[in-house]
């Protein structure tokens, strides 16, 4: 069973305002993360966000504690829950395939492009949770690395919208511009 995670903890500070709340062909960024993994989860979850489309959860430990903080707060309800592993997407990550999960298989792996958006087994909270807890290095690479996570190349990158320029860029895709 898969447990989809969209993280949406982040402060927006390139974007200028609330990205997850930004929209992209009449539909918020939120919303269109929260279908994307629906289409390849048994259930899905919002992490860093009090309101969202789907249920919601604080980061782990604490927030401001970047993308893994979003991940370990997914991992431990995704192993607390019964789920074998967790999907992750940002809430800026737009376009995941319709092979999303395919391409990331035999997990742990993630998008080479985007090390957010990565399937990873629930019993990799353990790890995470030291490495959060410790004074080391806390990056997605560490993680992914600690625990044995290959880095896959998409056929198709998706879009990784940070900045309103990308937000329109993006839109003008959506149209064939």
């Amino acid at each position: 069973m898969i447990l989809g995670a969209v993280l949406a903890g982040g402060k927006s500070t390139r974007f200028g305002s609330d990205k997850a709340l930004a929209e992209l062909g009449g539909r918020t960024l939120l919303v269109r993360a929260v279908e994307a993994l629906e289409a390849h989860c048994d259930a899905v979850v919002v992490i860093g966000r009090e309101t969202a489309p789907a249920p919601t959860m604080p980061d782990w430990p604490r927030a401001d504690m970047g993308p893994l903080g979003g991940i370990a707060a997914a991992l431990h309800h995704a192993r607390d829950a019964g789920y074998t592993h967790v999907l992750t997407c940002s809430v800026d990550s737009v376009g995941l395939g319709s092979d999303l999960v395919a391409q990331l298989q035999p997990a742990p792996a993630y998008c080479e492009s985007q090390p957010v958006i990565g399937l990873w087994p629930a019993g990799a909270s353990a790890t995470l949770d030291a490495m959060l807890t410790s004074e080391g290095r806390h990056s997605m690479l560490a993680f992914a690395q600690s625990i044995g996570a290959r880095a896959v190349q998409f056929s198709e990158n998706p879009a990784n919208i940070n900045t309103p320029a990308d937000l329109e860029s993006a839109e003008r895709r959506s149209h064939g511009l």
